[in-house]
């Protein structure tokens, strides 16, 4: 009984205290979740309004109201200026390739009649020899060094060579940090940006990674001797210039039907007009892997093989390269080696008449006996 006495008189002290002790934290109560250190809230505005105090809702739980809104959308850009940029671009480009290309003629032409006039004897040239110094004879034997290593070029070497000294050029702005702004601004192509037009030219000339500038130079390196010997020097100019803002246009065009408006850049769908054009023209030529010279394939299947990867790349929503862009420039090339050359270059003559007269002396004047 004694032990029984002892045992009732325990449990109803403990009974008291508790009854008389408040707990520190309850899980019914949200206000409480800062004492016991579950999250720090921000501080609840009170609203006092004689005695009575008004506090916010406690928030929501996981399964009951939504969290905050969503962040609005992003409005998807208009492309009529692009579209119209890029119609005019292409139209200007193949217009001044024409002219250029007369020009180019009409100088050729005069420089060599002027070949014709001047004295070969060499008498005349060793006489002009002896006048020169030291230093001058010693810089013109550097130079003919150079001449004649650019004299072993092919034409279409030598047209891409400018082309890869602008990439080179843009790629050592990237590194230049009081540059970064306008780089992206202009050097990077992005639908969603307030400058839409320009970047879609110098986009295709901008690369900011090292590896990614030598593939693409060494690929247009590649086919530059077959893409300049189908279509010269100055059609081969306003083709991949043309070719840069369609494949871009294209890829404006993707991005924004898709909604993922990410900026992007590289000549890659001006070199895939070029690599298009050429394996279009000259389907059973023979291609292979640099680094795997014992694989060879032809060029018409190199092309259809492209083609189908950057194909399944769009569709599946790969983000590594732009593949609407390369699926714009090849099919540009396709297009322009089939059809486009006798819709637009065959037609020059009209403009190329029009240049000439503006050109000819007494043009836009009154003529004798007029």
């Amino acid at each position: 009984m004694a032990w029984r006495g002892r045992v009732l008189k325990w449990t109803k002290t403990e009974f008291l205290r508790s009854s008389n002790t408040t707990p520190r934290c309850t899980r019914l109560n949200p206000n409480n979740q800062q004492r016991c250190g579950f999250r720090r809230e921000a501080k609840r505005p009170e609203t006092k309004k004689g005695n009575v105090t008004q506090e916010t809702k406690p928030p929501p739980s996981e399964a009951g109201t939504p969290g905050p809104p969503p962040p609005p959308k992003v409005p998807r850009p208009t492309l009529f200026k692009p579209l119209m940029f890029t119609v005019g671009f292409t139209g200007c480009s193949f217009g001044a390739a024409a002219i250029l290309q007369y020009e180019t003629l009409k100088s050729k032409v005069q420089n060599a009649k002027d070949e014709e006039e001047r004295p070969t004897g060499m008498a005349y040239w060793h006489d002009w020899w002896n006048q020169l110094s030291g230093f001058q004879q010693q810089l013109i034997l550097l130079m003919s060094v150079s001449d004649e290593f650019w004299s072993s070029l092919t034409e279409g070497q030598k047209t891409v060579t400018g082309i890869i000294a602008v990439n080179v050029v843009v790629l050592c702005c990237w590194r230049i940090p009081s540059l970064q702004r306008s780089m992206i601004k202009y050097f990077m192509s992005n639908p969603a940006s307030k400058t839409q037009c320009l970047p879609m030219v110098l986009s295709s000339f901008s690369h900011y990674s090292v590896v990614h500038l030598v593939a693409n130079m060494y690929v247009l390196w590649t086919f530059s001797t077959g893409i300049v010997s189908l279509l010269g020097k100055e059609q081969f100019l306003a083709f991949y210039l043309s070719a840069g803002v369609i494949s871009t246009m294209i890829s404006y065009m993707c991005k924004t039907a898709t909604g993922r408006l990410h900026p992007s850049l590289g000549a890659s769908g001006a070199i895939m007009a070029v690599l298009a054009a050429v394996c279009t023209k000259m389907p059973e030529a023979k291609m292979g892997i640099i680094f795997l010279p014992m694989i060879t394939f032809t060029a018409g299947n190199a092309l259809k093989a492209l083609v189908a990867i950057d194909t399944a790349g769009l569709i599946l929503g790969w983000r590594l390269f732009d593949h609407a862009a390369h699926l714009g420039g090849a099919l540009f090339g396709i297009w322009y080696v089939a059809y486009g050359h006798k819709l637009i270059w065959r037609k020059r003559e009209p403009l190329v008449k029009l240049w000439h007269d503006m050109r000819s002396p007494g043009a836009g004047g009154s003529r004798p006996g007029g």
